[in-house]
């Protein structure tokens, strides 16, 4: 009998996971649409297709295409990623530190939806 309260215990967490995670990459994608329509790059909702987005994200900071091979290379992602960010927020009005908060676990969470919804 515990064989089967693990196994349900298992996917019930496996299930708030997923759930949590599609919340999350909704939140994410919906921002940076919303960054995207605010900078005036054409077809924003790319940012809804996974590493169409990233293209998204390189358009709003202006970088030139072959930027998206950086966010395949590990621990260039970061860097590439953080100064994507800082000048995306620079683009917007913001300090460019927003884009280093990218990095700190929960903040880079507030970070997209700060640079998306406030003036």
């Amino acid at each position: 009998m515990s064989d089967m309260a693990d196994t349900s215990m298992s996917i019930l967490i496996s299930l708030l996971q997923m759930g949590l995670g599609l919340v999350f990459y909704c939140y994410y994608s919906y921002c940076l649409m919303v960054i995207a329509n605010k900078l005036g790059i054409e077809n924003s909702w790319l940012a809804w297709i996974p590493i169409a987005n990233i293209y998204i994200m390189v358009q709003c900071a202006e970088k030139p295409i072959w930027w998206i091979v950086l966010f395949f290379i590990p621990c260039v992602n970061i860097a590439a990623g953080v100064m994507v960010w800082m000048v995306i927020a620079e683009r917007l009005g913001k300090p460019s530190w927003w884009g280093i908060m990218m990095v700190v676990p929960g903040v880079n969470v507030i970070v997209p939806g700060y640079l998306a919804f406030s003036e």
